[in-house]
């Protein structure tokens, strides 16, 4: 059963974009839809990245904040106070590639990212998505894969940006941010004392001595708006280290950033 309805929205058209260096750019669209019933346990899904909702009457004690003042106010990103639209629109990014990765491309996708955020009007540091497919509990093989992606969107503005560009760009990065990013999760897990998810997080820690394979990913997520097919066939992946194992993505959808705001508000009145 499809735990994530919302992704039934999300439709691979079949199209195919070429870079300048000749690297396939697969292009989807997301047609999402006043379904009231998705769209709240999208929301619930969306809130439980940054807080459970069983530890939010916790943390907001002596804060004299409700739930949803305490989500508003303390947790998710700014509605119109600079950065923070932008910081809503790049985690919503982010999460919906970890949903993608996850029930599409059938990785195992730990959401540890947003729960510790210091301030909420900035970026998590680190690389965007991690995955992991394990072919096998009890016996490591030297084909289970890690996959990292890299996630950026536009979602509002004066004209259409080289986001899948800037992906790849920051995709390229992402073998030097491996092990720290790695790190990052495994001690998350380890402090929810998810130990044997630690564990299989600590499987991919030493490739030297247990391989294994690896895929990047670049996505660029736009508002049909913004979205150019120009400007995507002028990026380049030439540059990047992981150019053989590189996967490019475009995601364009119809008032992505009214969508956005529209799930925060949810997120934070239906808690």
């Amino acid at each position: 059963m499809l735990t994530t309805p919302w992704l039934d929205w999300l439709v691979d058209t079949g199209q195919r974009l070429q870079t300048i260096d000749g690297k396939i750019v697969e292009v989807w669209e997301f047609h999402h839809r006043n379904c009231q019933s998705i769209l709240s346990a999208w929301a619930t899904h969306l809130r439980n990245h940054y807080c459970l909702d069983a530890e939010i009457d916790v943390l907001r004690q002596g804060t004299n904040f409700s739930r949803s003042d305490f989500l508003t106010k303390i947790k998710f990103p700014d509605v119109s106070n600079a950065p923070g639209p932008s910081i809503r629109a790049g985690d919503f990014g982010e999460i919906l590639v970890a949903d993608y990765l996850e029930h599409v491309l059938e990785y195992w996708v730990p959401r540890t990212r947003y729960r510790n955020k210091d301030i909420r009007n900035e970026s998590t540091k680190g690389c965007d998505i991690i995955g992991f497919k394990i072919l096998d509990d009890k016996r490591r093989s030297n084909q289970d894969i890690l996959a990292i992606f890299e996630a950026k969107t536009q979602f509002s503005g004066n004209a259409s940006a080289s986001r899948l560009q800037d992906a790849i760009q920051g995709s390229n990065k992402d073998p030097l941010r491996k092990a720290e990013s790695l790190n990052a999760i495994k001690q998350q897990l380890r402090d929810r004392q998810l130990d044997e998810d630690a564990k299989k997080v600590e499987r991919f820690q030493n490739p030297v001595d247990r391989p294994y394979n690896e895929v990047y990913g670049a996505v660029a997520l736009f508002s049909t708006s913004f979205y150019d097919v120009n400007c995507i066939s002028q990026t380049d992946t030439s540059s990047h280290s992981q150019n053989n194992n590189l996967m490019l993505l475009v995601i364009r959808g119809d008032d992505m950033m009214r969508l956005v705001h529209d799930l925060y508000r949810r997120a934070a009145d239906e808690a």
